[in-house]
């Protein structure tokens, strides 16, 4: 049986709950109610932990409880207990680059910028995990970044948000089942 590390990035605390920055937040919410199972805080691996089981895989569902430019130790911390190599980690986060509502996955490359990314690839020592880039566009300029993904988004923006999140956990099965470009090739031409 294999095991699998599923994280959400995000922010803690009620301030930040709806803002774009924790679209892996809301990801894994959604993910936890489809699976019938519930998030506790475990201090051991920095978050709030969640656990199933389908036949061939345990899914570990983690949302780090530090900030987004410290989500490495705690996605380190729970794969370095389990023996999860790099290969079984998704990471699930909100894409500037990326129109709202729009899905991607990939395997590797660089943080692009991204705080969470970059601390995972500097804790885990890898860029080998899986990523799920969900859009949130850019606002235009960049000096309104940090702004912009601590804001919450409009409805429509919202409702495209929430929409991609269910697309990309749609192809959840095929990546488990280690075909990668099958899950890719529905997911991108949703």
């Amino acid at each position: 049986m294999a095991n699998w590390l599923i994280a959400g990035l995000g922010n803690p605390g009620p301030q930040y709950e709806q803002t774009r920055h924790n679209v892996g937040f809301w990801s894994l919410d959604q993910l936890a109610y489809d699976m019938k199972t519930t998030f506790t805080v475990d201090n051991k691996y920095h978050g709030q932990l969640a656990q199933c089981q389908s036949s061939q895989h345990k899914i570990f569902l983690l949302k780090p409880l530090l900030f987004m430019n410290r989500s490495g130790q705690s996605v380190a911390a729970l794969a370095n207990f389990y023996k999860i190599p790099p290969c079984n980690i998704l990471i699930i986060h909100d894409e500037l680059d990326l129109p709202t509502g729009t899905a991607r996955l990939k395997r590797g490359g660089g943080h692009g910028g991204h705080n969470g990314l970059r601390d995972i690839i500097t804790c885990t020592n890898s860029n080998d995990f899986l990523r799920c880039r969900i859009g949130i566009a850019h606002p235009g300029d960049s000096r309104q970044v940090a702004d912009y993904v601590l804001s919450k988004p409009s409805q429509t923006d919202r409702q495209n948000i929430v929409s991609a999140i269910s697309d990309s956990l749609c192809a959840l099965p095929d990546i488990f089942s280690g075909d990668l470009e099958k899950a890719m090739h529905w997911l991108h031409s949703q």
